[in-house]
């Protein structure tokens, strides 16, 4: 006996949700859903910023933008690729003294989703403001919540849930309008090779200065040469006593 009820007991179950499954699949091919998206006017917004290449090692970029920061992009990708004079270039064909350029154009533009459920039946039984059941065109009642401020069209009439009453045709629609903003951005990577050392002028003259290296002045001797001689003093200190003589005589003569 126990075993037997167990049975029916699980076969009930499984009735009832096979059943529920019907009621969903088939409440939602009784309520009607469209859903409609408009876009409105976009705004564009461009940003460019500049830069050049001062140090470049691997996947390691290092570029000095034009207020004179220095940013440093560690593992560069190597999908990662910039135009330079029509050629795609990757991290590695980079050179420093390269100008890069980076264009960023966001496109913003609002839209609105706009979702609206029909459901058309007689009203069957009326609970307001909450519920209302509903027999539908296959004669089968299904339960509505109602919600708030919903209105009902009754022979072409708008009313409320407490002006509903059993046996009238009703058709509800509710219409929701989501908002949201779809931003979408562009970016593009360019640059150029650096420009080579100007040449010198065809008709300039090239002068190249030699540094040549000056001698030392030579020292002064200490010493008298060996073949010098006293004789020359001796002779002058013999002729002054000669003329100190001379004098002191001529003054003795007139005294």
């Amino acid at each position: 006996m126990r075993s037997q009820t167990r049975r029916l007991h699980a076969v009930r179950s499984i009735v009832i949700a096979v059943a529920c499954l019907g009621c969903a699949a088939w409440l939602a091919a009784q309520v009607q859903t469209n859903t409609s998206t408009t876009s409105h006017a976009s705004t564009v917004q461009t940003t460019v910023e500049r830069g050049e290449v001062v140090y470049v090692e691997g996947n390691d970029l290092v570029v000095k933008m034009e207020d004179g920061t220095l940013r440093h992009f560690s593992n560069v990708p190597e999908s990662a690729k910039v135009n330079v004079d029509g050629q795609e270039l990757g991290i590695h064909d980079l050179k420093v003294g390269m100008k890069l350029q980076k264009t960023v154009t966001t496109i913003t533009t609002p839209k609105t989703i706009t979702t609206v459920k029909t459901v058309t039946g007689k009203v069957w039984h009326v609970t307001p403001p909450n519920s209302v059941i509903l027999t539908l065109d296959d004669g089968t009642n299904q339960q509505f919540k109602i919600p708030k401020d919903q209105k009902f069209n009754v022979d072409g009439q708008m009313v409320d849930a407490w002006g509903l009453k059993k046996g009238m045709k009703v058709s509800a629609t509710k219409v929701v309008e989501e908002p949201i903003v779809d931003v979408e951005h562009q970016r593009q990577l360019t640059g150029s090779m650096p420009p080579p050392p100007p040449p010198p002028p065809p008709d300039a003259p090239i002068i190249i200065a030699v540094m040549t290296p000056v001698p030392a002045p030579a020292a002064a001797p200490a010493e008298l040469p060996k073949t010098a001689s006293n004789l020359p003093l001796i002779g002058f200190l013999g002729l002054a006593a000669l003329g100190t003589a001379l004098g002191l005589k001529l003054i003795r003569r007139f005294v």
